[in-house]
Protein backbone atom coordinates (compact mmCIF):
# COMPACT_ATOMS: atom_id res chain seq x y z
CA UNK A 1 0.00 0.00 0.00
CA UNK A 2 1.07 3.42 -0.24
CA UNK A 3 0.59 6.15 2.42
CA UNK A 4 0.82 9.86 1.66
CA UNK A 5 2.48 11.88 4.70
CA UNK A 6 1.81 15.85 4.05
CA UNK A 7 3.55 17.89 6.34
CA UNK A 8 1.06 21.21 5.80
CA UNK A 9 3.87 23.89 6.83
CA UNK A 10 6.52 24.91 4.73
CA UNK A 11 9.44 23.33 6.28
CA UNK A 12 11.43 20.28 4.74
CA UNK A 13 13.34 19.42 7.45
CA UNK A 14 10.13 18.45 9.60
CA UNK A 15 8.94 16.55 6.43
CA UNK A 16 12.28 14.41 6.55
CA UNK A 17 11.82 14.17 10.32
CA UNK A 18 8.25 13.15 9.82
CA UNK A 19 9.06 10.43 6.72
CA UNK A 20 11.85 8.95 8.97
CA UNK A 21 9.52 8.26 12.19
CA UNK A 22 6.69 6.87 9.16
CA UNK A 23 9.62 4.75 7.61
CA UNK A 24 10.37 3.10 11.44
CA UNK A 25 7.09 1.45 11.49
CA UNK A 26 5.66 0.72 7.96
CA UNK A 27 4.88 -2.51 7.54
CA UNK A 28 6.62 -4.67 4.97
CA UNK A 29 5.40 -3.43 1.65
CA UNK A 30 3.94 -0.23 2.81
CA UNK A 31 5.53 2.46 0.72
CA UNK A 32 5.45 5.84 2.32
CA UNK A 33 5.18 8.82 0.01
CA UNK A 34 6.79 12.14 1.74
CA UNK A 35 5.06 15.57 0.72
CA UNK A 36 5.54 19.23 2.08
CA UNK A 37 3.15 22.32 1.56
CA UNK A 38 4.01 24.46 -1.25
CA UNK A 39 2.31 27.02 0.36
CA UNK A 40 1.75 28.39 3.93
CA UNK A 41 3.46 29.26 7.09
CA UNK A 42 7.07 27.99 7.74
CA UNK A 43 5.36 26.54 11.44
CA UNK A 44 1.47 25.66 12.59
CA UNK A 45 1.43 27.65 15.80
CA UNK A 46 -2.59 27.84 16.82
CA UNK A 47 -5.41 29.10 14.75
CA UNK A 48 -4.14 31.45 12.12
CA UNK A 49 -0.99 29.42 11.13
CA UNK A 50 -3.63 26.22 10.52
CA UNK A 51 -6.20 28.52 8.59
CA UNK A 52 -3.65 29.67 6.17
CA UNK A 53 -1.56 26.28 5.83
CA UNK A 54 -5.08 24.65 4.77
CA UNK A 55 -5.14 25.13 0.79
CA UNK A 56 -1.40 23.97 0.33
CA UNK A 57 -2.43 20.94 2.55
CA UNK A 58 -5.82 20.36 0.57
CA UNK A 59 -3.84 20.76 -2.69
CA UNK A 60 -0.99 17.94 -1.95
CA UNK A 61 -3.96 15.77 -0.70
CA UNK A 62 -5.62 16.15 -4.17
CA UNK A 63 -2.91 15.73 -6.29
CA UNK A 64 -1.49 12.13 -3.75
CA UNK A 65 -5.18 11.04 -4.10
CA UNK A 66 -4.87 11.23 -8.12
CA UNK A 67 -1.54 9.52 -8.19
CA UNK A 68 -2.82 6.54 -6.61
CA UNK A 69 -2.42 6.70 -3.09
CA UNK A 70 -4.50 4.72 -0.48
CA UNK A 71 -4.37 6.48 2.75
CA UNK A 72 -2.99 10.35 3.61
CA UNK A 73 -1.75 11.53 6.89
CA UNK A 74 -1.53 15.33 7.97
CA UNK A 75 1.39 15.41 9.90
CA UNK A 76 0.36 18.00 11.92
CA UNK A 77 -0.83 17.47 15.83
CA UNK A 78 -3.48 20.20 15.71
CA UNK A 79 -4.78 18.10 13.29
CA UNK A 80 -4.89 21.10 10.89
CA UNK A 81 -7.66 20.94 8.20
CA UNK A 82 -8.39 17.33 8.95
CA UNK A 83 -12.14 17.91 8.45
CA UNK A 84 -11.86 19.34 4.97
CA UNK A 85 -9.37 16.57 3.66
CA UNK A 86 -12.32 14.00 4.72
CA UNK A 87 -14.88 15.55 2.56
CA UNK A 88 -12.24 16.11 -0.12
CA UNK A 89 -10.62 12.99 -0.32
CA UNK A 90 -12.50 9.20 -1.19
CA UNK A 91 -9.13 7.80 0.70
CA UNK A 92 -8.87 7.70 4.42
CA UNK A 93 -7.23 10.63 5.80
CA UNK A 94 -5.57 10.53 9.33
CA UNK A 95 -5.09 12.96 11.94
CA UNK A 96 -1.82 12.69 14.37
CA UNK A 97 -3.33 13.89 17.38
CA UNK A 98 -6.59 11.52 17.01
CA UNK A 99 -4.42 8.74 16.16
CA UNK A 100 -2.26 9.51 18.95
CA UNK A 101 -4.77 9.84 21.82
CA UNK A 102 -6.40 6.94 20.79
CA UNK A 103 -3.63 4.58 21.34
CA UNK A 104 -2.25 6.06 24.65
CA UNK A 105 -6.08 5.32 25.17
CA UNK A 106 -5.49 1.86 24.80
CA UNK A 107 -1.59 1.96 26.60
CA UNK A 108 -2.88 3.62 30.10
CA UNK A 109 -5.56 4.99 31.85
CA UNK A 110 -4.25 8.66 32.66
CA UNK A 111 -2.00 10.35 30.15
CA UNK A 112 -0.48 13.47 29.43
CA UNK A 113 0.24 15.07 26.10
CA UNK A 114 3.10 17.75 26.01
CA UNK A 115 3.11 20.33 23.34
CA UNK A 116 4.57 23.51 21.81
CA UNK A 117 3.16 26.35 23.26
CA UNK A 118 0.14 27.93 25.07
CA UNK A 119 -1.55 28.94 21.92
CA UNK A 120 -1.14 25.34 20.45
CA UNK A 121 -2.11 24.05 23.99
CA UNK A 122 -5.50 25.91 24.30
CA UNK A 123 -6.50 23.76 20.46
CA UNK A 124 -4.94 20.62 21.34
CA UNK A 125 -6.73 20.64 24.99
CA UNK A 126 -10.13 21.41 22.89
CA UNK A 127 -9.06 18.41 20.52
CA UNK A 128 -7.88 15.96 23.24
CA UNK A 129 -10.46 16.17 25.75
CA UNK A 130 -13.74 16.94 23.64
CA UNK A 131 -13.67 16.32 20.46
CA UNK A 132 -11.87 13.43 20.94
CA UNK A 133 -13.86 12.16 23.69
CA UNK A 134 -10.72 11.92 26.54
CA UNK A 135 -12.28 14.12 29.51
CA UNK A 136 -10.63 13.81 32.50
CA UNK A 137 -8.22 10.89 31.47
CA UNK A 138 -5.82 13.66 29.45
CA UNK A 139 -4.01 16.31 30.16
CA UNK A 140 -2.20 18.66 27.62
CA UNK A 141 1.04 20.73 28.51
CA UNK A 142 3.02 22.70 27.07
CA UNK A 143 6.73 23.54 27.17
CA UNK A 144 7.44 26.85 25.89
CA UNK A 145 8.93 25.69 22.59
CA UNK A 146 8.52 27.45 19.55
CA UNK A 147 8.14 24.92 17.02
CA UNK A 148 10.69 25.61 14.28
CA UNK A 149 13.18 25.50 17.99
CA UNK A 150 12.73 21.85 18.00
CA UNK A 151 14.70 21.49 14.45
CA UNK A 152 17.69 23.29 16.57
CA UNK A 153 19.85 21.49 19.41
CA UNK A 154 21.14 24.46 20.93
CA UNK A 155 17.87 25.82 21.53
CA UNK A 156 17.43 24.22 25.30
CA UNK A 157 13.79 22.49 23.78
CA UNK A 158 14.79 19.01 24.63
CA UNK A 159 15.61 20.04 28.26
CA UNK A 160 11.68 22.30 28.57
CA UNK A 161 10.17 19.09 26.95
CA UNK A 162 11.69 16.88 29.21
CA UNK A 163 10.60 18.94 32.29
CA UNK A 164 7.09 19.10 31.24
CA UNK A 165 7.53 15.50 30.77
CA UNK A 166 8.62 15.28 34.25
CA UNK A 167 6.00 17.44 35.53
CA UNK A 168 3.45 15.11 33.91
CA UNK A 169 4.82 12.18 35.86
CA UNK A 170 4.76 14.04 39.10
CA UNK A 171 1.88 15.95 38.86
CA UNK A 172 -0.66 14.89 36.78
CA UNK A 173 -0.38 10.87 37.43
CA UNK A 174 0.31 10.16 33.83
CA UNK A 175 0.83 6.55 32.69
CA UNK A 176 1.91 7.92 29.52
CA UNK A 177 3.00 10.45 27.24
CA UNK A 178 1.81 11.64 24.01
CA UNK A 179 4.30 13.89 22.22
CA UNK A 180 1.96 16.84 21.02
CA UNK A 181 4.46 17.98 17.95
CA UNK A 182 5.62 16.01 14.43
CA UNK A 183 8.85 17.73 15.36
CA UNK A 184 9.28 15.87 17.89
CA UNK A 185 8.78 12.40 16.17
CA UNK A 186 12.45 11.25 16.52
CA UNK A 187 12.64 11.78 20.20
CA UNK A 188 9.75 9.28 21.39
CA UNK A 189 12.02 6.14 21.85
CA UNK A 190 14.72 7.58 23.91
CA UNK A 191 12.60 9.67 26.07
CA UNK A 192 10.59 6.23 26.41
CA UNK A 193 13.81 4.36 27.33
CA UNK A 194 14.41 7.50 29.59
CA UNK A 195 11.42 7.69 31.90
CA UNK A 196 10.25 3.61 31.38
CA UNK A 197 6.58 4.90 30.54
CA UNK A 198 5.07 4.46 26.82
CA UNK A 199 5.61 7.22 25.07
CA UNK A 200 3.62 8.17 22.13
CA UNK A 201 4.90 10.23 18.69
CA UNK A 202 1.74 11.19 16.78
CA UNK A 203 3.73 10.06 12.88
CA UNK A 204 3.98 6.78 14.40
CA UNK A 205 0.54 5.89 15.92
CA UNK A 206 -0.75 7.35 12.70
CA UNK A 207 0.92 5.04 10.28
CA UNK A 208 -0.08 2.38 11.88
CA UNK A 209 -4.11 3.44 11.91
CA UNK A 210 -3.71 4.84 8.56
CA UNK A 211 -2.07 0.92 7.50
CA UNK A 212 -5.18 -0.90 9.53
CA UNK A 213 -8.07 1.49 7.51
CA UNK A 214 -6.63 0.64 4.19
CA UNK A 215 -5.91 -3.62 5.21
CA UNK A 216 -9.56 -3.96 6.54
CA UNK A 217 -11.05 -1.81 3.24
CA UNK A 218 -12.31 0.43 5.00
CA UNK A 219 -12.83 4.18 4.19
CA UNK A 220 -14.31 8.09 5.51
CA UNK A 221 -17.97 7.54 4.85
CA UNK A 222 -19.84 10.04 2.81
CA UNK A 223 -23.20 10.12 4.53
CA UNK A 224 -23.89 12.81 6.23
CA UNK A 225 -20.54 14.92 7.94
CA UNK A 226 -17.78 14.22 5.31
CA UNK A 227 -20.02 13.90 2.20
CA UNK A 228 -17.87 15.39 -1.02
CA UNK A 229 -18.69 19.46 -1.35
CA UNK A 230 -21.38 20.80 -3.52
CA UNK A 231 -20.62 22.07 -6.25
CA UNK A 232 -20.61 25.62 -6.72
CA UNK A 233 -19.02 28.54 -7.76
CA UNK A 234 -15.70 29.92 -5.80
CA UNK A 235 -14.53 33.28 -6.29
CA UNK A 236 -11.23 34.66 -6.69
CA UNK A 237 -7.77 33.05 -5.56
CA UNK A 238 -9.92 30.23 -3.88
CA UNK A 239 -11.61 29.34 -7.96
CA UNK A 240 -8.75 26.56 -8.14
CA UNK A 241 -10.76 24.59 -4.80
CA UNK A 242 -14.38 24.87 -6.57
CA UNK A 243 -15.92 20.76 -6.37
CA UNK A 244 -16.28 19.76 -10.14
CA UNK A 245 -19.29 17.99 -9.00
CA UNK A 246 -21.81 17.18 -6.08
Amino acid sequence: MHILIVNPNTTVSMTEKAAKAAHAVAGHGTKIIAATSKSGPASIEGHYDGAIAVPGLLLEIREGQAAGVDAAIIACFDDTGLEAARMLADIPVVGLCESAVMTAALLSQRFTVVTTLERSRVLIEDLVRRRYGMGDRAKVRAADIPVLELEDKASGALLKLKRQIELALEDDGAEAIVLGCAGMADLAQSLQREYRVPVVDGVSAAVKQAEALVAQGLTTSKRGSYASPLAKAYAGSMSAFAPASA
